[in-house]
Parts: structure tokens; sequence; C-alpha cells
């Protein structure tokens, strides 16, 4: 699918990192691009990039109505979403407290909320859009109306130790890109899972320089934390090859993660 200054697209966790890099790309080719993100500091992000910022909350439905019916009005009907909203949250199984005796299990509150922003989270985005997209005219000679990518990560394969939750979330949105894409098939919406390695993110702001050449170390080729903007080219790759559907990409650089 083409895309040029009369293509709308939503990106969820657009505010920064992954999405952020998203907006950059696919404004400099022209695209009406709305930021959908729960932190109200996104509104100076999308100024800067001439995007519009919507305040939205990916697990409560009625945020993402009010959120599309903004960006709707101001761009038309979106053809491209791009789900980054996500979190990270490191707990074991069971985990003993240190210095002392007691030991715990992962408690639910915290499971239930990665799950609710990464994997529900990515699925309210992605039936929302897909209703809107499927009354659309076709723009490809291939009856194409529009294209869903969503965040995975390669922990839905390889997850390391705490990582039981996060793995879940993603593999879950690893599970439903199939079944998903073959569902809106008959609608012509295409639906592709990114899966990203060790990435320059905020989330990774924190760490110390030893850790970071470590981690960069375990990488094969290239032997450095990715780019956003190398996740930002594979989206706009997607959205380029039709014939690109159904299926979950790993972007890391060849990197196995292990269990530490």
């Amino acid at each position: 699918m083409q895309i040029d200054q009369t293509t709308a697209a939503i990106i969820t966790g657009g505010a920064s990192g992954l999405g952020q890099a998203t907006c950059a790309l696919l404004r400099a080719h022209g695209v009406k691009v709305s930021l959908f993100d729960r932190d109200p500091r996104g509104a100076e992000i999308a100024q800067q990039h001439g995007a519009l910022f919507c305040e939205a909350d990916v697990t409560d439905p009625h945020s993402i109505t009010k959120a599309l019916q903004k960006a709707r009005a101001a761009h038309g009907p979106e053809r491209v979403l791009v789900n980054c909203a996500g979190i990270v949250v490191g707990k074991r199984t069971v985990s003993k407290k240190r210095d002392s005796d007691l030991w715990q299990a992962h408690d639910l509150d915290t499971f239930s909320r990665v799950i609710a922003i990464n994997l529900t989270g990515t699925f309210l985005m992605s039936t929302q859009c897909a209703l809107a997209m499927a009354q659309l005219e076709p723009v490809t000679k291939d009856g194409g109306r529009g294209v869903i990518i969503n965040t995975a990560s390669i922990a839905a394969e390889d997850g390391q130790m705490g990582q039981t939750a996060y793995a879940a979330s993603k593999g879950g949105v690893v599970g439903m890109t199939l079944p998903m894409a073959r569902d809106l098939a008959p609608y012509g919406i295409r639906v592709v899972s990114i899966m990203p390695g060790l990435f320059e993110t905020p989330m990774m702001a924190s760490i110390s320089d030893e850790v970071r050449s470590n981690l960069e170390a375990t990488i094969p080729f290239p032997s450095r934390l990715g780019d956003p903007a190398d996740y930002a080219l594979m989206v706009k790759s997607i959205i380029d090859n039709d014939m690109l559907n159904g299926t979950s990409i790993r972007l890391d650089g060849a990197l196995r993660m292990q269990p530490r």
C-alpha cells in the first residue's frame, strides 16, 4: 500500500521510543499521523513532528473511542495502525525477599496490568480500527484497505527470567496475528507483528555503560542496540509490501536471549 499526504495513520505509545521514530518517518512521507498516548507530554512531541496528539488509555474502550473520534475528525479514517503502547515489568514467578526467609508468588495485579496494556490494548485498538478500515474503499489493485502493525517482542519466543508476564503478553500478540489476518483478509486488511530485540528506548536509558556494552556484545550483527529508526523502517516496509501479512518478524540482529 502506498502512503502519501492523503493517508491517515494512528500510532499508540507514540510519545517516545519506537512510536515517536515511526511518527517521524511517516510524517516525512506526508502521512497524517495521530499519536495516542497517556502521557500529556505527547502533545509536545506531536507538535514537533506536525502530528495530532490524542490522549488515550489503550485499556479503556471509552478513552479509545474519544481518541478515535478526535483523530478521524481531523484526519479522516485511518488506513494504518501501529500499536507501540506497552510496558515492561520484571518479576519472577516465585521469589524470596532479600534478607528474609519469606517467599512470595508473582502477584496477579502486576500480571494483569501487563496483559491489559500490552495484549488487551493491542486487541482493542486493532478491532476498532479494523472496523473502520473494513468500510473504506480499496486503495490497492488487490483490494487492500489498510494495515495493522503490532509490536510484540523476541521475549515471545525466548523470554528471560523475570519476564513471565511480559513474555505472556507478547506471546499473545504473536499468537493473534495470523488468525486476525485471516479474519480480516476478506476486507483487504493486513496484520503483521514486529518482534524487536534490544532497542535504544527510554526503558534502556537508566542502564550503565558497562551493562550496555555487555548487552551489545550478545548481539551477533550489528553488535549494537537497535535504533528506533530501524523499527520505523520495518513499519514502512510492511506498509509498502502487500504480501507481508499474518506473520511476526524478528528485528534483533540475530540475537537469541539466554535465560538470564
